[in-house]
């Protein structure tokens, strides 16, 4: 998808929308027919809710803001709102409610499935057709923002299957091999840069508008911290002293008895990581995930470094020092490809450092995009000139210090999510997410005067 939709005719953009919703509803159907019945009803975390509620609490947002809002089409289910409503229940009581069973829950999405089709094929997407009240069919964006739910709905059902129990039922090819790297850090120069959009069709609200922002010069690590760097953190006691953490940080180590990454493990001396129902030898040359924001944050201590600033990684992954430019994207402006990044479910893990050079930015910084979220040091606050569309719940009720944002995306988030400007948020402690990170730091006089003169 690229920021070129509004060029497409209103066929165009129906085809397109009908590709998306497809491409999404396909992965949603894998992720839930893998499991039988009993693990479709349980929840295997407190932390997630069970796979049968995100599956019709998709279907429920799909008629919501399609069926009914869009399409201004009668209710098909009305009584189930309060349900699927995410802020009316938390993940924890879910299962205590009486929700629809699976055979139930998939003939309900279907049903919504279909009419969301009868109301794509009928909406009208020509601009000089839209009155002041249309702003959700201008360039499709309703259907963008329910394919872009669908999408985090199944990278959240992802999550929950790492967490589920028993054998072993999703699979997919191994990532593409690493690569010696040119460098462990990258000089990125300071500048004003153009952060955030105001042209993607597709950005949610917590993305605009787009604005300068000054970046003074920084290094940071051309690709992710490794397992084998962090594994040297854990050896060297890291997780028992005290001087590496912030007071909230250690405070939680203590309290949760933290001792590693989650889902790894010490057998004999070796270190194993459960992945997806397997137990595999812990791959040292995979970016470290699976990590909470207070881990990454005491690992940049120990290594002498400090975890980017939301900023600093967003020019890092889009800035072009060449030409002033703010790109979509590391690579350029055209939308991933497998050549890139590690995206879309299409390998069950990160790609071993190295592995993407066709991904790289104009400066050299590597999987930016993809393989794992990456934790920053900011707080999540709303842009200058923020506006909450089309719903206060998807980003409004979150600003402030009690969540991280993270960047970039994982192995399990789609392209439709995965723009350079797109932003995560989570609580500093979560670490059932594909998340990870990489170190920066302030780049030293000498550095700087060095570049000067390169320049």
């Amino acid at each position: 998808m690229n920021h070129q939709l509004s060029d497409l005719s209103p066929e165009g953009l129906r085809t397109f929308v009908g590709e998306q919703l497809e491409r999404s509803r396909a992965r949603t159907v894998q992720l839930t027919d893998a499991v039988d019945t009993d693990d479709l009803v349980k929840q295997h975390s407190k932390l997630m809710s069970p796979l049968v509620w995100d599956y019709a609490h998709i279907g429920n947002q799909e008629e919501l803001w399609l069926v009914r809002d869009v399409g201004g089409r009668e209710p098909l289910r009305q009584d189930i709102d309060e349900l699927y409503d995410a802020f009316q229940h938390p993940r924890a009581d879910r299962p205590s409610l009486p929700l629809l069973g699976p055979v139930e829950t998939r003939a309900y999405v279907t049903e919504v499935r279909d009419k969301v089709l009868d109301v794509l094929d009928h909406v009208k997407f020509d601009p000089e057709k839209l009155g002041a009240d249309r702003e959700l069919v201008h360039n499709a964006f309703a259907f963008g923002m329910i394919t872009q739910h669908e999408q985090q709905h199944d990278e959240t059902m992802l999550a929950t299957h790492q967490l589920r129990e028993g054998a072993p039922v999703l699979d997919a090819p191994p990532p593409p091999a690493g690569r010696p790297l040119p460098s462990p850090e990258v000089f990125v120069p300071g500048g004003v840069f153009e952060m955030g959009t105001s042209i993607e069709p597709w950005a949610l609200d917590n993305e605009r508008p787009a604005h300068g922002v000054h970046v003074k010069p920084f290094v940071i690590d051309t690709v992710p911290v490794t397992n084998g760097d962090y594994l040297r953190f854990v050896l060297g006691g890291g997780y028992q002293d005290p001087q590496w953490w912030s007071e909230a940080g250690w405070a939680h180590v203590q309290k949760a008895s933290l001792v590693a990454p989650r889902f790894w493990s010490q057998v004999d001396g070796e270190w194993w990581r459960l992945r997806f129902g397997h137990r595999e030898q812990l791959p040292l040359d995979e970016p470290v995930m699976h990590v909470c924001f207070y881990e990454a944050e005491a690992y940049a201590k120990w290594a002498g470094k400090r975890l980017p600033s939301e900023e600093e990684w967003e020019f890092a992954a889009r800035f072009d020092p060449s030409s002033g430019r703010t790109r979509r994207f590391p690579w350029g402006d055209e939308s991933p490809g497998p050549q890139h990044a590690n995206l879309g479910q299409r390998h069950l893990r990160p790609a071993p450092v190295g592995a993407y050079p066709a991904g790289a930015s104009p400066l050299g910084v590597e999987q930016l995009i993809g393989d794992l979220w990456e934790w920053t040091s900011s707080d999540f606050r709303p842009y200058p000139g923020f506006r909450a569309w089309p719903y206060d719940e998807y980003s409004l009720v979150f600003f402030g210090p009690d969540y991280k944002v993270l960047r970039g995306g994982s192995f399990g988030t789609d392209e439709v999510v995965a723009r350079g400007t797109f932003r995560n948020w989570d609580y500093p402690i979560r670490r059932q997410i594909f998340a990870g990170f990489r170190c920066a730091r302030d780049a030293r006089p000498e550095e700087v005067h060095a570049e000067e003169l390169h320049a």
